[in-house]
């Protein structure tokens, strides 16, 4: 019998789902290798590599056999190809711009264990998608906004989130499709560099999140009476400041959050939040060459950074802090900590912290690759943002998995 790739489910899969993988018609103990690559959309290419050794029957089943030590990565890890995907650029980001078409996944078995790929044993494809069947994918222009949502199939009503990225540029639809396929109503908010919104915002406006919000309580399809925000970075700085300020926030999940206003001032009605200063003095040298920012931040629980801090004590929602513990661009372990303790002094208790250790700034929804540096978003250099491969892959599976479940409890 000739070796072939055996995959569960077989020919297509959500992004966010695991991939049973496992080989069949091998020799008894006979060692290979196992690749996976992918390319993105503007066609850069992600690769990861590990060895095994067949069993006695000629089987091997990534769920029971450990990757043996030479590859991207070795021990039982059943995800391993997936999880250890990296970029053959340096530095390059794994970006889902179109979430209705899938990502290519390619399967290949090569003979032996060389640092050159022996002979081609097997090979197949599998389809990545972001949409599950049934999921509508719905542009939204209405007054200001500038979004898309995504309604799970079905007339019922749904739990509403909106989404809001970090300071990548235009609209981001990866994580709030996924999110949609898991049974929720999700909006995915652009809030500068797209379409017709401001290139270069002198201050962002939070009447602008209050439309969104107004936007989703008036859809037939959301069940009421407030919605959730999950925010990355900025976008999770803005949501902290949407639950502060605004009516009908009934959940935040807050993703490296810093909880003073950053870069751009924030304004609502007549009160304007400053900014926090930066202090590029203080970026630390690392035995890369690449610079970590972590303390060029002014301490927003310390005068004189304080008056940019986001009052989280006037909101009303319930707070899920996700933080890396190595993120290096924003503190926001200690962010976390203190806003928490801070919050428990007037008597609350709608709080809760994951710290994940080898997790850095980014943190996406499983199974997308380990982004560790970037570019600093004022500084324009090359920044350290941290995490460990195989940490991070756990921390990923786990915060997403409690992402839903406190939606689930919060919203529902």
């Amino acid at each position: 019998m000739a070796p072939s790739i055996r995959l569960s489910p077989a020919a297509r899969s959500l992004f966010d789902q695991p991939l049973a993988i496992a080989v069949q018609g091998l020799g008894p103990r006979q060692q290979v290798t196992l690749r996976t690559s992918l390319r993105d959309e503007t066609g850069e290419l992600f690769q990861a590599s590990a060895r095994y050794q067949a069993g006695d029957d000629g089987e091997l089943d990534l769920a029971r056999c450990p990757a043996l030590p030479g590859g991207s990565f070795s021990g039982l890890e059943p995800m391993g190809l997936l999880w250890a995907l990296q970029p053959q650029k340096p530095f390059w980001r794994l970006v889902k711009r179109d979430v209705q078409s899938p990502f290519l996944l390619q399967l290949e078995v090569f003979e032996g264990h060389g640092e050159r790929h022996g002979r081609l044993l097997a090979q197949a494809q599998h389809e990545r998608a972001f949409l599950r069947d049934g999921v509508r994918r719905i542009p939204v222009r209405e007054g200001r906004i500038r979004a898309t949502l995504f309604l799970p199939p079905g007339e019922d009503t749904f739990p509403g989130i909106i989404d809001i990225h970090g300071l990548g540029r235009g609209l981001f639809e990866a994580r709030a499709s996924l999110l949609a396929n898991h049974g929720f109503a999700t909006l995915a908010l652009a809030y500068y560099q797209f379409e017709d919104l401001p290139q270069e915002p002198k201050e962002l406006h939070l009447e602008y999140f209050e439309e969104a919000v107004n936007y989703m309580l008036q859809h037939p399809q959301v069940k009421g009476p407030g919605v959730g925000l999950l925010g990355f970075s900025k976008g999770a700085e803005l949501s902290l400041a949407m639950a502060a300020f605004l009516k009908n926030i009934s959940a935040v999940a807050s993703l490296n959050a810093p909880v003073a206003v950053t870069l751009i001032p924030l304004s609502y009605k007549d009160k304007i939040i400053p900014t926090v200063t930066l202090y590029e003095h203080k970026a630390k040298a690392t035995n890369s060459k690449f610079l970590d920012y972590s303390d060029v931040i002014d301490d927003p629980f310390q005068a004189p950074g304080n008056q940019s801090r986001i009052p989280l004590e006037k909101g009303e929602a319930q707070f899920l802090f996700i933080v890396g513990q190595d993120d290096r661009l924003v503190k926001s372990e200690y962010y976390a900590t203190e806003v928490c303790k801070l919050l428990q002094a007037q008597g609350k208790e709608n709080f809760q912290i994951l710290s994940y250790p080898g997790t850095g700034h980014c943190i996406d929804p499983p199974f997308f690759p380990l982004y560790p540096i970037g570019s600093h978003p004022v500084f324009h250099k090359q920044a350290v943002l941290g995490g460990e491969l195989r940490a991070y892959s756990k921390a990923q599976v786990h915060a997403w998995s409690q992402i839903q479940a406190f939606f689930k409890k919060y919203l529902t």
